[in-house]
């Protein structure tokens, strides 16, 4: 019996594609699966009994690139930054540390709005929101019967 190497049926479509129609329509579809116009960073939200923690996934970035702001009750974590034009020609380029904006919902009277905070460290943005002291977890308690 002869073993034979898997040919796949259909031509690698990249190489088709750029030979016709160059790689502008390659950077679109590029776009369309989760290229640059729709990277956002990925995020974790915690809650415990005295806080909820918000963890961003945005390397790159540098401290003053963030804008946090709250306001009406929305958290905004917003990022504007340009693409470095340099001078080096790519034959292909992933990396993207462009412009982004992500808005949180609070949970109505929960969160201490005066003692947010916020760190930037090894790639990661965590935003701290404290709970009002009536919104944390009240220990149980035993009720007397008369």
């Amino acid at each position: 019996m002869r073993l034979v190497k898997f040919n796949n049926r259909y031509p690698q479509s990249s190489n088709l594609l750029n030979h016709f129609f160059g790689n502008e329509l390659l950077s679109a579809a590029d776009t369309l699966k989760g290229g640059q116009c729709f990277d956002t960073p990925k995020v974790n939200i915690e809650e415990n009994d005295d806080a909820f923690a918000i963890d961003v996934a945005a390397p790159g970035y540098e401290k003053k690139d963030f804008n946090v702001t709250v306001d009406n009750n929305v958290l905004t974590i917003e990022v504007v930054k340009e693409e470095e034009a340099g001078n080096k020609k790519y034959s292909h380029y992933e990396f993207t540390y462009g412009s982004f904006k992500r808005s949180f919902s609070l949970p109505k009277d929960k969160v201490n709005d005066a003692k947010i905070s916020a760190t930037y460290n090894n790639g990661i943005l965590n935003v701290l929101l404290p709970k009002k002291e009536e919104a944390k977890a009240q220990p149980k308690r035993l009720i007397d019967i008369f």
